[in-house]
C-alpha cells in the first residue's frame, strides 16, 4: 500500500465485506416467506445476528421465538442461518408446524461432520464459544461425543477416552488464528487429534478477517459495523488490533461512533461483519466523510462469487405458486 500524504484524511474500505452467501439466502427466505404466506412468519432466534436486519423484518410482520413452542400449532417456522439441533426438529413436528429451514449450508457441513465422526464412534472436540447458537446446535447433534473448547484455556482440562480416535471441528465464524491456537495446544496434548476433511471456518469469516489484516497496518483506527452479538463482527475488531491498528471499535452504525475516536486520526479503516446490510456501512462513510474523510480508497482482498438456492421447503412451495425461486 503507497505512504499516505499526512495531510490527507482516507477511508480505506474493506473488500469484501457484509453479507455473506449464507446470510443473503437466510435474509431472502425470511422475505419470500413473508411473501408467499403472508404474516406473521415466525422465526426461532434472530435469523442472522444484526439488530438492523432484524428490525427490518419484524416490522414486514416476521415474529422471533425464542423456542418452538411459543410458534402456535400448524403454524410456519424459519430455523435461523446459525442452525438447530435434532430435537428443536422433533418440538416442531410435535406442534405440526411447518418449517423451512434456513441453516447455512456451511454450517450444516459441520452438523453432519459431526454426525458421521459420532458415528464412527469418535471423541469430538468441538472448537467455540460457549452459549452460541451454531454451537448449541452443533452440539445437539452427537452430545454424547462431543466436548466444548473454548480457547486454549480449556485444553488442559479436555479429556477423551481414546487419544487415538480423537478430532476437532470448529464454529464456523472464529476467527483463524484463534481456532488454529486452539487446534496447536489440542494436538500438542493429544498428537494423533485428526483434522475435518476440509476447512469449517466459514469462507467469508476468513475473506473478511484477511482483507482487515491487510489495511489494518496501515490504519489509525477501524471501525467495523456489526451488532454486539455477531461472533464475526466481534472477532473482525480483534484481527484489526492484532494486525496493528491503532485501534478497533464495533458499531451498529453511524449513531454509534464517537467523534472523540478520530482525534489524531488520518487514516480509518472500515469493514462489516458478514450479516450486516450495505446501508449500513454507507451510513459510517457518509458520518466520515461529513467529519473530514472523504477520501475512498477500496481494498480488495479478493472476490466472491458463491451463492447458495433457497431452502428446498421454500422453493417447492413458490413453484407450486408459480412463482421464480
Amino acid at each position: 500500500m503507497t505512504e499516505a500524504d499526512p495531510h490527507t484524511r482516507r477511508v480505506l474500505l474493506a473488500a469484501p465485506r457484509g453479507y455473506c452467501a449464507g446470510v443473503d439466502r437466510a435474509i431472502i427466505t425470511v422475505e419470500k416467506a413473508l411473501d408467499l404466506y403472508g404474516a406473521p412468519v415466525y422465526v426461532r432466534h434472530e435469523i442472522v445476528h444484526n439488530k438492523y436486519v432484524v428490525d427490518t423484518l419484524r416490522k414486514r410482520g416476521a415474529i422471533f421465538v425464542d423456542e418452538a413452542y411459543e410458534v402456535p400449532e400448524g403454524a410456519t417456522v424459519i430455523f435461523s442461518a446459525h442452525g438447530v439441533a435434532p430435537v428443536v426438529h422433533d418440538q416442531a413436528a410435535e406442534r405440526s408446524l411447518k418449517t423451512i429451514d434456513a441453516t447455512c449450508p456451511l454450517v450444516t457441513k459441520v452438523h453432519k461432520e459431526a454426525v458421521r465422526y459420532a458415528e464412527e464412534d469418535y471423541d469430538i472436540l468441538l472448537i467455540g464459544h460457549e452459549g452460541h447458537e451454531e454451537v448449541i446446535g452443533t452440539t445437539g447433534e452427537a452430545p454424547d461425543h462431543i466436548t466444548l473448547v473454548d480457547g486454549p484455556k480449556d485444553v488442559p482440562t479436555v479429556e477423551v477416552r481414546d487419544p487415538s480416535k480423537v478430532v476437532w471441528l470448529s464454529q464456523t465464524t472464529l476467527s483463524v488464528d484463534e481456532a488454529m491456537a486452539t487446534v496447536g495446544a489440542l494436538k500438542e496434548k493429544f498428537p494423533l487429534l485428526q483434522s475435518p476433511p476440509s476447512d469449517d471456518i466459514c469462507y467469508a469469516t476468513q475473506n473478511r478477517q484477511t482483507a482487515v489484516k491487510q489495511i489494518a497496518a496501515d490504519a489509525d483506527l477501524i471501525i467495523v459495523v456489526g451488532s454486539k452479538n455477531s461472533s464475526n463482527s466481534v472477532r473482525l475488531v480483534e484481527v484489526g488490533l492484532e494486525a496493528g491498528a491503532g485501534a478497533s471499535y464495533l458499531v451498529d452504525g453511524a449513531d454509534e461512533i464517537d467523534p472523540a475516536w478520530l482525534e489524531g486520526v488520518r487514516t480509518v479503516g472500515v469493514t462489516s461483519g458478514a450479516s450486516v446490510p450495505e446501508v449500513l456501512v454507507d451510513g459510517v462513510l457518509e458520518w466520515l466523510a461529513g467529519h473530514g474523510f472523504d477520501d475512498v480508497r477500496i481494498h480488495t482482498a479478493t472476490e466472491e462469487t458463491l451463492t447458495f438456492s433457497l431452502p428446498q421447503e421454500l422453493r417447492r412451495d413458490m413453484k407450486a405458486a408459480g412463482l421464480k425461486a
